[in-house]
């Protein structure tokens, strides 16, 4: 690619128009760069900063593995450049480790430990997942469907099952993290599932466990006994 400014390329070849016509299978690594970035330096279009960057790191997986440090150091790049790549490049790893997932197979709360961990293990607030499986027991998807405080969730019923109902699950697994790091359930947690298997029985979609993320394990509500038997 030429070493010069977007709004210099006629308007059919530039990155954005190419991608809005032709999807992003017709751009190279650096013109995707590119547009994440949004705009050069005073010294850099755009175009060539991104090429540099792409020189610099030789593959995605070593820019994705970059910290904020090493990309800083190309003169050019600030903290803000610097974050909406490290965002893109996680969201996009998010996503391609999610559709591999999507073939896992759960047969014991430590599948769905190590599934999810890594997302929600050492949030400051806790998040509140789902796991959606079908009649096999395959992963379907996972997402996050409540965002609560410090040190509780606030969840329903309804925010819980509707993305099961959406994607036809067959059944559930849910799990949530304790900032504290501390995995023991508390009363709210026992309350909480209870409320979830009545309403899974009323809908008919079987809710096999809730985990409970701490930072070095997890609690599973199931093997602990009593609420699911």
């Amino acid at each position: 690619m030429a070493n010069y400014s977007i709004h210099q390329m006629p308007r059919e070849e530039r990155p954005r128009e190419r991608l809005v016509r032709h999807g992003s299978e017709s751009l190279s690594t650096s013109e995707l760069i590119a547009l994440i970035l949004g705009s050069g330096s005073k010294t850099k279009s755009v175009l060539e900063l991104a090429q540099e960057i792409v020189v610099k790191f030789g593959t995605l997986q070593q820019l994705a593995e970059a910290t904020l440090t090493e990309m800083l150091e190309i003169k050019g790049v600030g903290l803000a450049k610097a974050l909406q790549l490290k965002a893109a490049l996680s969201l996009g790893l998010r996503a391609s480790k999610q559709a591999v997932q999507a073939k896992y197979r759960i047969e014991h709360p430590m599948h769905a430990y190590h599934l999810i961990k890594d997302e929600i293990e050492f949030e400051k607030r806790e998040h509140f997942m789902v796991i959606l499986q079908d009649v096999k027991g395959y992963v379907i998807c996972h997402e996050v469907v409540s965002i609560g405080t410090l040190s509780q969730t606030i969840v329903h019923p309804r925010e819980v099952f509707y993305p099961a109902v959406r994607h036809k699950a067959a059944s559930i697994i849910v799990a949530h993290n304790h900032p504290s790091g501390d995995p023991t359930p508390s009363l709210q947690d026992i309350e909480l599932t209870k409320s979830l298997l009545e309403a899974s029985h009323m809908i008919g979609i079987p809710l096999h466990d809730h985990l409970i993320i701490g930072h070095q394990g997890y609690v599973s509500l199931r093997q602990k006994g009593g609420i699911f038997s």
